[in-house]
């Protein structure tokens, strides 16, 4: 079973990933195409956490799921608007 300091530890990375992807987000729409690099390395931390999410779902407790699923929405919706705008 899932710790509630496991959850509340990946539901931070996951805050962390989502302002760091919103930032460059923001970035890439002033600049153009100038930061690729952290752009790519963006997704890629929003993949990883939600793969992490995936993952504690197996462990998590019915109230702990409801948790992880909007968090999972939300990295959802942030991945879909970086891929619907790529630099």
């Amino acid at each position: 079973m899932a710790t509630r300091d496991s959850i509340d530890e990946l539901l931070e990375r996951c805050n962390a990933a989502i302002g760091f992807a919103e930032e460059q987000y923001k970035i890439s729409q002033m600049q153009q195409h100038y930061n690729i690099e952290e752009y790519t390395d963006a997704q890629y931390q929003l993949e990883n956490v939600f793969n992490d999410l995936e993952t504690m779902d197996h462990s998590a407790n019915a109230q702990q799921r409801d948790q992880l699923y909007r968090m999972r929405l939300l990295i959802q919706d942030k991945q879909n608007q970086m891929a619907l705008h790529l630099p």
